[in-house]
């Protein structure tokens, strides 16, 4: 049995119970082949639910704090996300959007399934911010379809994504897959990036029911 198998027998039902998750669409996500996973994020548990729903694995990248902490809960943390499949990255570097883009096409090249937050980061409250085109370069360059989906409630049980989150309902749609293979070879096409981007998190949006702010979620938090 794989860690990952392992994770979500043993801690799969513990989550849900705390969580209750109620999932919709999740058939939407194609059996085999690459898929990429693009949806809100409002909250730090977005990203323990979401391998947990997901019928299959789901590889993500992640602050490369969360596998470097130490004692106990350290260890747990990095036994934990390694093992749903966080890829840790240092984005923080001038090359971070650079590696955390390969890490994410050789996940979909290998036939994976890809987990990314258009945003870039958490939203500051509550409201869905501007997509980076990151999410577009990916599906253009591997030609793996997109499926959209929504954190619903997440940011009730952790606000602001601090402290222990409290036991309560939550909800993920996925929608629909999205295809964008007109759109071939046009990977540095910043118009086209953009198109491709605002499309898919129309979709989020839709999904979601967020008001859409056009602006980056990290220029918010700065004028914060």
């Amino acid at each position: 049995m794989s860690r990952f198998a392992f994770i979500k027998a043993v801690l799969g039902p513990a989550i849900r119970l705390m969580f209750r998750p109620q999932v919709e669409g999740v058939e939407n996500i194609p059996a085999t082949g690459p898929v990429i996973l693009a949806g809100n994020h409002l909250t730090f548990i977005d990203s323990i639910v979401l391998p947990i729903v997901s019928r299959r694995q789901v590889f993500f990248i992640g602050k490369d704090e969360y596998v470097t902490g130490r004692g106990f809960k350290g260890r747990l943390m990095a036994w934990f996300f390694t093992g749903v499949g966080m890829i840790p990255v240092d984005r923080d570097g001038g090359r971070g959007g650079v590696a955390a883009l390969m890490t994410g096409r050789r996940v979909l090249e290998d036939g994976q399934v890809f987990g990314i937050y258009p945003e870039g980061t958490r939203s500051p409250d509550g409201r869905l911010y501007r997509g980076r085109t990151g999410c577009a370069r990916l599906t253009l360059m591997t030609d793996a379809p997109v499926v959209p989906f929504a954190m619903i409630g997440t940011d009730k049980l952790q606000p602001g994504g601090r402290g222990v989150p409290r036991p309560g309902r939550v909800t993920i749609r996925f929608g629909e897959p999205l295809e964008f293979s007109r759109y071939e070879g046009m990977d540095r096409d910043r118009y086209v990036l953009r198109a491709v981007t605002d499309s898919v998190m129309a979709e989020v949006m839709r999904l979601s029911g967020q008001e859409y702010v056009d602006v980056y979620a990290t220029k918010a938090k700065e004028a914060a």
